[in-house]
Order: structure tokens, then C-alpha cells, then sequence
């Protein structure tokens, strides 16, 4: 039997840095705004927020929010001159979204209940809706059925209905996320088991009444535009009239929140031409005129997912806080995600391809990933402490520490997502630790090429535990497979052996431990299909190649494989649980999926670790699991006795 699942995981998550959001309010009273005011308190990601309804609390301040703050996203509330304070969840739950509070009682979305068996729901997201007393009295009850996807709820204003977008019971189409095909659902807050679909196209419901529901979708004319539909008297019994469409062809329209007035919905906005980023705007559902609200105020900053107070006086959204600049981040260098696994530590990393040193006491990895822009390797203590630079001024990205050498680090240089004949070279660098001290910032080093100049793309290095070879991937055939190398020599003195070939993507290599096999990520079983790729391993000269049985049916993206300590296990990223929230309200996402999984080497024992809407990936594994703290600033690792 495998052992259990023990250790710490360090991961990124994309474009982590540049999702510094606050919630933000502005008062209509004034025409036009003149300035926003924050009204979260700047500490990790605060997004996706509503006001709060209370008998003593008339100043429309105080809101549900979302917040990172603990490495997850959680539900937190704020009132004014309070500090944010945590709401009642499950213990197990690891993911929540769109709270709203009615009448003492909080809904929202989480993940936290597995499908049953998990082998046989992939491709299937978890998101479904659920309700608990504010004051933590009572149980949490699931509103969503068994086996149905739900997100975005929305509560009437009287709090008898709630509408959904709903995913239904279907598995995930795994390219469907831009457009995420949802029916808009309504069902009577005491009778969740009977729902009526109102529109069989629609996301983001909101309430006028408990009569009217707006919702976006993507009109004929391909505008992202803003839909209604009614309810004849408050009565699920009658049939709903057709929807119709509010907002004009010419802008894209995300996001609505409607006025209680029932005469004006707030958007967001994207206009394109001079302004491609989203503003918030009010539609006059009477005169078919907008107002802009936010264009004025910070017109260079996105603004997501408005929201509006009861008396329709004040418009809140979320948007980038604006403090970091290019390079820099008050995001720590690590900070502590929680985990599932008992045994298992999980730390999100401020940068990408991370690998650490032999004793796990360094963490090597890129700092901004896929930016296109010459930042080097990082070095950081790996109790997020310190950080150092090596090779400044040039593109590096996917590390390998030299499990052998502590002062041994392979890299690729040379720019990301490109053609096979495009040259990027693996590299060996090589630094004194005596250098890694606080008093500096960058550290010398010395620099040699392990491929040749016109041998097209090679990437992924990673390093055989004895410290003598090198596993990569490499274009120089045309097609993108596994080649070895010396470590030291290179291909020009140390030759060069060929691992697999192929009219297919063999990619991003990690050798075992033990080092008898090399786990590799491939699309070969559906060459031509650069969507889809599954995990496989190879002996180091080139037999007993298979394939690990799990998520096999043409829709899987497993990428980012890496052994455990002990070799029994894989760790990887996948598109297993499709999408966690709905992508319209996130920023700029190319792919919203992608969490962390891992499985034994015979397929078995499959079990997610991570749940996020963002992507994460590219992981590494140590076998050093007791986190301790490092004077506030940090975690690091206590070494097993």
C-alpha cells in the first residue's frame, strides 16, 4: 500500500500579483462620483462583494465580501471601524463565492462537498449553493440538488426566491468557460427541490422585486448584453414572460446589479476603441441612457461586479488597490493555503517553477511568470524571509535544483510559448551559497549552455536524483519530445540521448526519486490536440513507457506532473473539477481552471488538494512537512526528526 500523502506543496497561481482587489463604494448623491472610497482594509484579495441589510446598521457600509486572506477564499463581513470578521463555514469547505445576506440568513456558493466517488464525477464542477444562520445557529442546508451545478445566487428583495445560474447535471465541456452555457433558475427560498428555468441561456441573475429578474448573455448580434425576464405576480406556478433584451448592441455589458428602484441597473462596461478596460456604469431602463461612474475616477483601472444598496444610493465593485508596481508586490512571498490532507502542508508561492534546494532550507523560482520580460531566477529563504536574484536580465523559466549540489541550478532561457524552432537553450547555473546572506540582493554566478545554439526549443529541465543527467523537452526533431543530457558537460562533450519520439507533445519531465522512472505530460493519445494531455512514465532509457490510467475520455489536461518523496505518489494539475465560479466575473482569465491533484503511480487513489477560480500549477513537492513561523513575516520548514 502507498504511503500516505505527507509533505509541503509549494504552487502559484496565476497572475496572483495583479489581483490586489478592494471593495470600493462610491455615493450617487454626488453627479458624477468624484472619488471612491475602500471599504475592505487592503490585507490579500477582497473581491465579489454585497451590502448588508440590518435593523441598527443605515449607513450602507457594511458588506459581505470574499477574501483570501487565509490562502482560500472565505466569507468575511466588515462593518465600519471593525475589522473584518469570519463568518460561520464548514469545516471541510475550501472555496466560497457571491454571498449575499436576507433576512438574517447567508447564501453563497462553495465547493466543499465532494461528488461521491470522485473517479466518477471528473470533469464536473462542485460549485453548488448553500444557506446557514448568520449568527451560526443551525446547520448548513444545500439548496442545489444532488448532481446539479450551480452558481451566482441571487435573493429577491422580500428573500421568498432565489435565482441561479445553473450548469445543470451535465459534465463540463472542457473548452466552455468564456461562455459558460447556463440556464437561469428560480426556485422559492422554502421549496429549493422545485425550480423553473426561466431562460435557458443566462448567467449572473439579480433581482428588481421579486418579479424581475435581469441576467447577462450574449445577444445575437455577439454584444454581451443585459436580459429580462418576468415573473407574473411572484408566481413560480405561471409561466414567465419571454426574455428581452435591455442594453443596445455597441458596448459589452457584464455583470448587472439592479436598482431596488426598479428603473436603473448597474454594469460593468467595456466600450473598446481608446478603453478597453471595464468601468462601472447605471443604465436607465426609462431614458436608454448610461452614466458612467468609474471612467472618471481611475480611468486605467478595471472595475468588477458592482453592486447597490437597498436604497439604491449607493454602487459598490471591486478593483485592483494599486500600491505594487511593475516587479513588486505587498503579496508575501509565500503564504499558507489551506489543506485537505492532514499531513499535507500547501503554500501558494508569489512567482512560478518553484524547486528547492537539497535540504529544502532555499526555494528557487521565477518571479513573474510568462511575462515576457527579463527577470531572471529567485532565490528565497524558505520561510519567505529573504530573496535574492540570479541571472538578472534574461528570460528564465521551469527550474530544476540539483538534488546532488546546493549550489546547481538548471533553467530555461529564452522567451515562453514558442515555435519548436525558436532557440531556447537549457542552462547550468552555478553560484556560491556563501552568498546567500542578507546584505545582498543579487548573487554572482556563472552560466554555461547545456544545448546547442541551433538545436530549436528546449525547456523543462529537471535533474536525476544522482546529479548527472538532465531530462528536457525539446523542438530540434520538429516535434516536441523528451531528450536526456549530461549535467555538466552538455550535449557538446556529454552527447545526448534521445527519450521518446513522435508526431506528438511530450512535455515537462520530472525524474523519480528513486530515479527509475521519468513522469512526463503528453498528448500522444490524441495527436494534433493541444488541449488535451495525460501523464505518463518511461524508464530513463526509453522502456516500459504507459500511460496512468485516470481521466481517460479526450477531455483531460493534466500538466505540471511531479513525484512525491518517496515516488509513490504524482502530483499534477488537471481540469477534473471544471469551472468554480463564473468566469464573466473574474479578470482577464485565459484558462479559469486548473487545481491540483494527485494520484498513486497505479491510477488509483485519486484526491484533489486545491480549489480556486484561478489557475494553479506548477508545483513542487518537499518531503518536509512542519511549517514554523519567522518572526512574523513568513513560514518555513522544520526538518523531520
Amino acid at each position: 500500500m502507498a504511503t500516505p500523502i505527507t509533505g509541503t506543496i509549494v504552487f502559484n497561481t496565476v497572475g496572483r500579483v495583479q489581483y490586489g482587489f478592494d471593495v470600493y463604494t462610491v455615493n450617487l448623491q454626488n453627479n458624477p462620483p468624484l472619488e471612491d472610497h475602500r471599504i475592505t482594509d487592503g490585507v490579500s484579495v477582497n473581491f465579489n462583494a454585497q451590502f448588508v441589510e440590518t435593523q441598527s446598521d443605515n449607513d450602507n457600509h457594511s458588506i459581505v465580501f470574499i477574501s483570501q486572506r487565509t490562502g482560500s477564499p472565505r466569507i468575511y463581513l466588515t462593518r465600519p471601524g471593525t475589522s473584518p470578521e469570519p463568518l460561520p463555514f464548514v469545516a471541510e469547505s475550501f472555496f466560497h463565492d457571491r454571498p449575499v445576506i436576507k433576512n438574517e440568513t447567508l447564501y453563497f456558493v462553495s465547493a466543499h462537498e465532494q461528488p461521491d466517488p470522485i473517479g466518477k464525477t471528473l470533469f464536473k464542477s462542485w460549485s453548488a449553493v448553500y444557506s446557514i444562520a448568520v449568527n451560526g445557529g443551525g446547520t448548513i442546508e444545500r439548496l442545489t440538488p444532488p448532481g446539479v451545478v450551480d452558481y451566482s445566487p441571487a435573493v429577491s428583495l422580500t428573500g421568498k426566491f432565489i435565482a441561479v445560474a445553473s450548469y445543470g447535471s451535465r459534465p463540463w465541456r472542457t473548452l466552455e468557460f468564456h461562455k459558460l452555457d447556463t440556464e437561469i433558475a428560480v426556485f422559492a427560498e422554502s421549496d429549493p427541490e422545485n425550480r423553473v428555468m426561466v431562460s435557458e441561456r443566462g448567467r449572473w441573475p439579480t433581482w428588481s422585486r421579486d418579479s424581475t429578474i435581469f441576467f447577462l448573455r450574449v445577444a445575437e448580434d455577439g454584444w454581451w448584453s443585459i436580459f429580462r425576464v418576468e415573473l407574473p405576480h411572484s408566481n413560480l406556478t405561471q409561466p414567465p414572460t419571454p426574455p428581452i433584451r435591455v442594453t443596445p448592441p455597441g458596448l459589452h455589458c457584464f455583470t448587472p446589479a439592479a436598482m431596488h428602484d426598479g428603473k436603473r441597473i448597474a454594469v460593468a462596461t467595456r466600450r473598446g476603441g481608446n478603453n478597453n478596460f471595464r468601468h462601472i456604469e447605471i443604465y436607465d431602463l426609462e431614458s436608454k441612457t448610461f452614466q458612467r461612474v468609474t471612467e472618471s475616477i481611475n480611468p486605467s483601472f478595471h472595475h468588477y461586479n458592482p453592486f447597490v444598496s437597498n436604497d439604491s444610493l449607493h454602487l459598490g465593485y471591486h478593483r485592483f488597490r494599486g500600491e505594487s508596481t511593475q516587479g513588486d508586490s505587498t503579496i508575501p512571498h509565500l503564504e499558507q493555503v489551506q489543506s485537505r490532507v492532514q499531513n499535507l502542508q500547501l503554500l501558494r508561492l508569489n512567482g512560478a517553477f518553484p524547486t528547492f534546494s537539497p535540504d529544502g532550507d532555499f526555494i528557487a523560482f521565477n518571479h513573474i511568470p510568462f511575462n515576457h520580460e527579463s527577470d531572471g531566477i529567485k532565490i528565497i529563504r524558505s520561510n519567505g524571509s529573504k530573496r535574492w536574484t540570479l541571472v538578472e536580465g534574461r528570460t528564465c523559466f521551469a527550474n530544476s535544483w540539483s538534488p546532488t549540489e546546493k549550489h546547481v541550478i538548471y533553467t530555461t532561457i529564452g522567451p515562453t510559448f514558442e515555435s519548436v524552432t525558436k532557440t531556447v537553450q537549457i542552462a547550468r547555473i552555478e553560484f556560491d551559497p556563501i552568498h546567500l546572506t542578507d546584505d545582498r540582493e543579487e548573487i554572482p554566478f556563472m552560466l554555461k549552455f547545456l544545448t546547442g545554439d541551433n538545436t530549436g526549443n528546449n525547456a523543462f529541465p529537471s535533474c536525476s536524483p544522482d546529479g548527472k543527467f538532465v531530462v528536457f523537452r525539446s523542438g530540434r526533431s520538429g516535434h516536441k519530445n523528451l531528450y536526456i543530457v549530461d549535467a555538466v558537460d552538455g550535449e557538446s562533450n556529454g552527447g545526448i540521448q534521445r527519450l521518446t519520439e513522435g508526431e506528438w507533445i511530450d512535455t515537462m519531465p520530472f525524474w523519480s526519486p528513486k530515479g527509475d522512472l521519468i513522469a512526463f505530460s503528453s498528448n500522444r493519445h490524441e495527436r494534433g490536440n493541444n488541449e488535451v494531455f495525460g501523464i505518463y512514465v518511461v524508464k530513463p532509457d526509453g522502456s516500459d513507457l504507459r500511460r496512468i490510467e485516470v481521466g481517460n475520455d479526450g477531455r483531460e489536461r493534466l500538466n505540471h506532473v511531479c513525484f512525491s518523496h518517496d515516488g509513490e505518489w504524482l502530483l499534477f494539475t488537471s481540469n477534473f473539477s471544471g469551472v468554480t465560479m463564473e468566469p464573466v466575473g473574474m479578470p482577464n482569465q485565459f484558462q479559469p481552471y486548473g487545481d491540483l491533484y494527485v494520484v498513486r503511480l497505479d491510477g488509483s487513489g485519486l484526491r484533489r488538494l486545491t480549489c480556486n477560480a484561478y489557475e494553479n500549477g506548477t508545483p513542487a513537492w518537499h518531503h518536509f512537512g512542519s511549517l514554523v513561523s519567522y518572526n512574523n513575516r513568513g513560514f518555513g520548514f522544520k526538518p523531520k526528526e
